[in-house]
């Protein structure tokens, strides 16, 4: 049995399709934890086990993890939460017990680049992230931290910008190279470790991409690729925490964003080595042709 959290977001979505066709030829049973079960497509609803409620509330993870082999982890948005410690650990704490007292034997999270560097105690949601996996970790799962740089896919939040202005706006400066991933890409790494868990201990997989681009490397890849100028303009970290605070989310979060994207300009992504292990295969151009471009011109 396997527990899906998050079935409905963009790694979680993804995962459980991936699930849905591989798993029932392993002989894996597939189980959900969701909110909102009327967000899961009727097709899914009939060939998953499906548990209501927040994976962050103890009773809930109670009944999900019972009779569970692996767990996917993924702690969602929480913009008003207190603190960075409350939307990641503090999220996280229930389910950590209820490993152990299932006895789950695999967990695979997803999490951040930035173990072992400088930045990584300063560094907002990634040093949030990274604390969540030693919880996680001390429970004695195995566990499997999926740390991931920026999501290429965050650039859909830009569409309608992209689409009308020719303009995507970040805080990283235009020419600092650095990896990103697709959420798809993810989701395929996550779903490898779920199915084959011959694998035991602590550990990172990192998710890079199969290249570093700058914001200028992107900007004019989108250009060829949607056929009409697209210019990068830097946000300055205060506009980007004006920005969060217009939109309601709370000081703490915002405070951990601006800190996270401080530490990403640092380069805090660049700490990993990019392998034939490390480099997920899509590539930005790959991306901008199958998901960018039809989303600008919906």
């Amino acid at each position: 049995m396997i527990v899906i959290t998050a079935p409905t977001g963009q790694i979680g979505g993804r995962l459980l399709d991936i699930l849905l066709n591989e798993a029932p030829e392993r002989g894996e049973e597939l189980r959900v934890i969701v909110r909102d079960p009327g967000k899961l497509p009727d097709a899914v609803r009939d060939h998953v086990d499906v548990v209501t409620g927040s994976h962050g509330d103890a009773e809930v993870v109670d009944r999900a993890f019972a009779g569970a082999d692996a767990v996917f982890w993924l702690a969602p948005p929480h913009p008003r939460a207190p603190s960075l410690e409350a939307a990641y650990s503090g999220f996280t704490r229930p389910a950590a017990k209820a490993f152990t007292v299932h006895g789950v034997g695999h967990v695979v999270g997803v999490s951040a680049l930035g173990r072992g560097t400088p930045a990584a105690g300063r560094a907002g949601h990634v040093t949030a992230s990274l604390a969540m996996d030693d919880l996680i970790a001390g429970t004695g799962v195995a566990y499997r931290a999926l740390a991931c740089p920026s999501f290429m896919d965050n650039l859909l939040r830009q569409a309608a910008s992209i689409r009308d202005d020719g303009v995507f706006t970040d805080t990283a400066a235009a020419d600092r190279a650095a990896p990103t991933a697709t959420t798809a890409d993810i989701a395929a790494a996550a779903a490898g470790l779920l199915l084959d868990r011959s694998w035991t201990g602590t550990g990172e997989v990192p998710v890079l991409g199969p290249e570093d681009l700058s914001a200028n490397d992107m900007a004019r890849i989108m250009s060829e690729v949607l056929g009409r100028p697209v210019r990068y303009q830097r946000q300055s970290l205060e506009d980007l925490r004006a920005a969060l605070t217009g939109r309601g989310v709370g000081d703490a979060i915002v405070q951990g964003y601006v800190d996270m994207m401080r530490s990403k300009d640092e380069g805090i992504d660049a700490g990993v080595r990019r392998t034939p292990r490390t480099a997920s295969p899509t590539t930005f151009r790959q991306w901008c042709e199958e998901v960018l471009r039809p989303a600008v011109r919906a």
